[in-house]
């Protein structure tokens, strides 16, 4: 039996040393910018050690490169400057130390990796085992899965190092464990849907509950093309419950104790921020995606065509609040046939905002185009051909203010125009990113009546007119379309969760319907190629994760 010296308290601290203090980094990589996120992680770093006394920070997965960093993996200037990268964080960090995710490249194979740095040097390495190759993810095309567990002692404690997908599965988990770890840590590039929260939280208790050892969890945060990252980093105890929870779609250090007490790791410390509803965190997610993409290209704001409808009012409210007004310009263009009510609602929801609003009416461009064409049109009754031409119009103007002004063109078509085809190409599908691309139309309304209720900014008209394109004479949507309390649950059925016509009309749908919006969708699939990318909330965007042949014989039946 060992013989202690000194004080009953210094028996105390050697039985229960001093907690190891992770601060868990919540941080907004740019894809491709190695330095910058050498800088980010480094600033970060420097804040969890002096601010916040933390002997460990932990950063998300490919944190180093940004995720997902796709074919710039195989560029060797990729390569060095994830090498330079790394180096300059074995440099630069001091008196903390870092877990890091990163590519590891190692001759011809490259592994999605965590790297702890201790002490200016890397001291263990992690491969991410479970690669994802579903959904937005592709990473067997890029990395080689890893094959052994990474446990290593940090301030007493023996963490085991986990990377995302690790732990939807039972096997990374329990190798840690059996190599001795008390705890695990578990790094993320795990991107949004109205559901992920929940589904992460559940993978977490079914691996605690298997360890019965406490998780940490560092996910990534901000938009990157079609993905967002929410964040909603977390930690668990070893009874399953959820100590903490930074909060959603905001950079964040949080920071949390790992003590060793009589009974094993307990965690201490740590905010709870809550779960948000749906129509919350969709909308939050809009704002980030929007921010992002338009900063991170450096532009110096958006232009956007507001019509009085629904689908631009939310699109501006979305633009302004990621934005500010300042950086949000809007343009009405009327035709002849254009409501008094659009204008009035268009003019008044900009003024409400602060936003410059121009008015540019398309009748001289439409009757130029349709004089151009009377000849090879002669004797041809009027069509959706006439409603595309007043379409294309304002795709003119609206490119030419956006290369003018040096602006981005925010589009505003929702997801169950785009599923459709209820859009013109070269028209309102002209632009460079399409915020509300995979929010329904029926989500469109209960994203704006939750804008309203936060600040009214939406004109009340808006949530209540019939939707119509106006390109004709009193039209309206279910003039061309089933109304869409019927359409949006029958595209939920077929694009989110595969079901078949069968199984759709058992749901209690007409099996007619079912087929004309089948056959819809089939369709289109050349027009929604050619569709500027926007931002993914569901399961199943049009997107990375739709990947529909234009050509096909394909019966859903």
């Amino acid at each position: 039996m060992p013989s202690w010296s000194g004080s009953a308290a210094d028996c105390a601290a050697r039985q229960h040393p001093m907690p190891l203090r992770i601060a868990v980094a919540q941080i907004d990589p740019v894809v491709g910018d190695v330095g910058g996120n050498v800088t980010r992680i480094v600033d970060c770093a420097v804040v969890a050690r002096d601010g916040h006394g933390a002997d460990l920070a932990v950063f998300p997965e490919l944190c180093l490169c940004g995720y997902p960093p796709e074919d710039l993996l195989f560029h060797g200037n990729m390569r060095r400057s994830v090498d330079a990268g790394l180096r300059s964080l074995c440099d630069q960090v001091s008196g903390i130390s870092v877990l890091v995710g990163y590519p590891d490249y190692d001759g011809d194979r490259i592994y999605n990796s965590a790297a702890l740095i201790e002490d200016g040097r890397v001291t263990a390495t992690y491969r991410k085992q479970l690669l994802p190759n579903y959904g937005v993810f592709d990473e067997r095309r890029y990395f080689t899965p890893g094959e052994a567990p990474c446990v290593e002692t940090v301030g007493g404690i023996a963490c085991g190092v986990l990377i995302c997908e690790d732990i939807w599965r039972p096997g990374p988990a329990q190798q840690a464990l059996a190599a001795g770890a008390e705890a695990l840590l578990v790094i993320n590039g795990s991107p949004y849907d109205t559901e992920s929260q929940i589904r992460r939280e559940r993978a977490m208790a079914d691996r605690v509950g298997e360890c019965r050892v406490p998780m940490v969890y560092c996910n990534m945060v901000g938009g990157q093309d079609e993905l967002v990252f929410d964040g909603g980093s977390l930690s668990m105890d070893a009874a399953g419950r959820v100590r903490s929870r930074a909060p959603a779609f905001e950079e964040c250090v949080e920071v949390i104790d790992l003590a060793r007490e009589d009974n094993g790791i307990v965690i201490r410390g740590g905010s709870m921020a809550p779960l948000l509803e749906t129509e919350e965190s969709i909308y939050k997610a809009l704002v980030i995606g929007v921010r992002d993409y338009v900063d991170k290209h450096r532009f110096p704001g958006v232009v956007l065509g507001l019509s009085g409808g629904i689908d631009s009012a939310l699109t501006l409210a979305v633009a302004v609040d990621a934005l500010g007004p300042e950086r949000v310009r809007t343009v009405m263009m009327p035709s002849r046939y254009t409501a008094d009510i659009s204008l009035e609602d268009a003019k008044a929801m900009a003024a409400g905002l602060g936003v410059p609003y121009d008015v540019i009416s398309i009748e001289p461009i439409f009757q130029s185009v349709q004089e151009a064409l009377s000849g090879v049109f002669a004797g041809l009754p009027e069509d959706v051909t006439e409603e595309n031409i007043q379409s294309r119009c304002r795709g003119i103007i609206l490119m030419a203010l956006s290369n003018k002004l040096g602006l981005m063109l925010l589009t505003t078509g929702n997801k169950s125009e785009m599923a459709v085809g209820y859009a013109t190409l070269y028209g309102d599908m002209a632009g460079g990113f399409a915020p509300i691309k995979d929010c329904s139309k029926t989500m469109v309304f209960r994203l704006a009546r939750y804008r309203n209720s936060l600040t009214p900014v939406i004109p009340e008209r808006m949530l209540t007119r019939p939707p119509s394109a106006e390109l004709s004479h009193d039209q309206k949507d279910t003039d061309s379309l089933p109304p869409y309390e019927t359409l949006d649950p029958i595209l939920r059925a077929f694009i989110e969760e595969d079901c078949s016509v069968d199984e759709i009309v058992a749901r209690g749908f007409e099996r007619a319907t079912v087929g004309r919006v089948l056959g819809m969708i089939k369709r289109n699939e050349y027009k929604r190629r050619q569709a500027p990318p926007g931002i993914r909330v569901s399961r199943r965007a049009f997107g990375r994760d739709w990947r529909y042949p234009i050509t096909s014989g394909f019966d859903a039946g």
